[in-house]
């Protein structure tokens, strides 16, 4: 259980990242009465949303784009992962906040792989159990 807050909490920072420099990216704030905690649980839903698009739909694209992720050694991989946030972005247009993606080729994917980098940088640093 710990493991899936972390994994959500991970995600979040990434998008927060990417929604501070990419200036395409931005993430609109709960409804609440506390602007701070309307922005937190904005992220963190985000994070559990971007979570669960990357559990259950990515692994079905990676096997269907395998070989043209083979012929590119790789690099389409980073074009899946803007897949990715830009479905997020489509799931999240029906709350009432959520995440908003200007453009696909620049935006999208300079996020994703700023929210890569950030997960890779996060996941290194926190301890693992094994």
């Amino acid at each position: 259980m710990i493991a899936i807050i972390l994994r959500v909490v991970i995600n979040a920072l990434g998008l927060a990242a990417a929604a501070w420099i990419v200036p395409g990216i931005e993430v609109t704030p709960a409804p609440t009465d506390d602007k701070t905690l309307g922005i937190v649980l904005a992220y963190l839903t985000v994070g559990l949303i971007f979570g669960l698009v990357n559990a259950l739909v990515r692994p079905i694209v990676q096997v269907l784009s395998l070989p043209i992720t083979c012929l590119t050694l790789g690099l389409f991989a980073v074009v899946i992962n803007a897949g990715m946030l830009m479905l997020t972005s489509w799931i999240t247009t029906y709350m009432p906040f959520g995440l908003h993606v200007n453009d696909f080729f620049w935006d999208a994917i300079i996020a994703s792989l700023i929210i890569s980098l950030v997960s890779a940088l996060i996941g290194w640093v926190t301890p693992s159990r094994k």
